[in-house]
């Protein structure tokens, strides 16, 4: 699985599509495609031998380092299932569900419930259910389905039809295997055992006892989230204003405390209240970036105390940080040298107290996204969303950006050339000065045209001193004439 989508390479590519990575000096392919795995091309295969295979085969660089950090974020995120998981392999992530799969009604509405939840967040992915590690990533590998079951009992009937890939063996050796003709896990149970262990490497046998229970394969679970969260009783229930904001203070310093120590920022703070009379109250305050100030967040409380209905009394009192995220240290004293006007920390605490003030979905935000083409390059959040990629800072960008980009008439000299002059929304404007071109390609595992995924950006002048963002779209055809569109208005 690769943050792309199902199967590494998008799960709406209908071309074949690789990915690839170097390793000892060579190209290998890390990950591929279904349309790419119905040619015979799989992981651990050299690029130049699959090219040989495959002419025109669309290949993009691999990425292991963030696909592993977005795999151990997956393995978090499937904690809702079971407190035991833990990132597998550079593909999988294995849940530990004994116990837990009654919860959800059965282990066919927990792996249905699990498959559906990771298509809705755009994740191809197929499940494995079994008595052992091994046998259900080899089911979850070679089974036909979204979700595969096996009986308690059945896993070496229900493994020994699954091709020996499936036993998460290297390439070379699974590769070797089927040159003898042991396609499948079942050929090697009629085979003696020393034969198999002196012709290949030990990892054989141990993978193949493994998946048949006869070997214990232990699973480490990823560590437990620490607490955050601080609590405070009283003796004397309160009631009053001051001594619940007193209350609230010395919690958001202690639990601020703690949030520095991981160097961390509060995202979602949660106050719940529980009274004498038996009833409870919750608040909560989100803020728009990373946050550990405790007279900041004092300010968004205090804005909503009001809200609180005390009763008789509050007894017990405790501030949760339900979502945090890194937050390294930072001068807060003193501006930085040259800074003037209002820095990123100042928009931000502005944006808190107008969403905490105004509610959450009432103010938003544009934040950049990963796409190579401009128009999906950002995209609108709510104020406390989170995620967000870098902008591209290579290479300057319009101040407005059109939603689409217009259909314009150019006339340039020659097809590399930018225009001589264009014609926008009926009017004709001679361009006197001209940068560029910048080539921008398209995403093609979104199953674009062919001829949608190459633009030539320019950044032109016209006479009047107005200044624009051209591109023209596709390669030059001596056949066709040339498609230039508008895209943005620079400064």
């Amino acid at each position: 699985m690769d943050r792309r989508g199902a199967s590494g390479c998008g799960s709406s590519a209908h071309k074949p599509a690789v990915l690839a990575v170097s390793v000892g000096g060579r190209r290998i392919l890390s990950a591929v495609n279904p349309a790419a795995e119905a040619l015979g091309l799989l992981p651990g295969l050299t690029l130049a031998d699959a090219r040989a295979r495959v002419p025109g085969l669309d290949v993009a660089n691999a990425d292991p380092e963030g696909d592993a950090a977005a795999l151990l974020r997956l393995a978090q995120w499937c904690g809702r299932y079971s407190p035991w998981t833990v990132p597998h392999g550079a593909d999988s992530v294995l849940l530990d569900i004994t116990g837990c799969a009654h919860l959800a009604g059965g282990e066919d509405r927990l792996g249905a419930a699990l498959f559906e939840r990771l298509a809705r967040r755009g994740i191809g992915a197929r499940l494995g259910i079994a008595d052992t590690i091994g046998g259900a990533c080899a089911i979850a590998r070679g089974g036909g389905h979204a979700v595969n079951i096996v009986a308690p009992g059945a896993t070496r009937d229900a493994l020994a039809a699954l091709p020996v890939r499936a036993l998460r063996l290297g390439g070379e050796m699974a590769a070797a295997l089927e040159r003898l003709g042991l396609r499948h896990i079942g050929d090697l149970y009629r085979l003696p055992r020393a034969a198999l262990a002196q012709r290949f490497d030990a990892a054989l046998m141990t993978r193949l006892d493994e998946a048949l229970g006869e070997e214990r394969e232990a699973l480490s679970p990823l560590p437990p989230a620490p607490p955050r969260w601080t609590r405070r009783q009283f003796a004397e229930p309160i009631a009053a204003r001051d001594s619940i904001e007193a209350a609230i203070r010395v919690l958001l310093e202690s639990l601020c405390r703690s949030l520095g120590e991981e160097g961390l920022g509060a995202r979602l703070l949660v106050l719940t209240l529980h009274r004498v009379d038996g009833e409870s109250a919750s608040l909560a305050v989100g803020t728009a970036r990373p946050n550990r100030d405790a007279a900041h967040l004092m300010r968004l409380f205090a804005e909503r105390i009001e809200r609180i209905d005390p009763g008789l009394g509050i007894e017990d009192m405790m501030l949760a940080a339900r979502r945090a995220e890194p937050l390294g240290a930072r001068q807060l004293a003193l501006p930085r040298a040259g800074q003037d006007g209002v820095t990123a920390d100042d928009a931000a605490m502005l944006i808190d107290r107008l969403a905490n003030r105004l509610g959450a979905r009432s103010v938003g935000r544009l934040v950049p996204r990963a796409a190579h083409l401009p128009e999906r390059a950002q995209h609108f959040v709510f104020a406390f969303a989170t995620g967000g990629d870098a902008f591209r800072a290579d290479q300057p960008r319009p101040v407005r950006l059109l939603p689409f980009p217009e259909p314009i008439e150019a006339i340039a000299p020659v097809p590399d050339d930018p225009p001589l002059n264009f014609r926008w929304r009926r009017r004709l404007h001679r361009v006197a000065r001209a940068e560029g071109p910048e080539r921008i390609l398209g995403e093609w595992w979104r199953g674009e045209r062919e001829a949608e995924l190459l633009r030539d950006y320019y950044r032109v002048e016209d006479e009047d001193g107005r200044r624009y963002w051209l591109f023209r779209a596709g390669l030059y055809r001596p056949d066709a004439a040339a498609r230039w569109f508008l895209h943005g208005l620079c400064a």
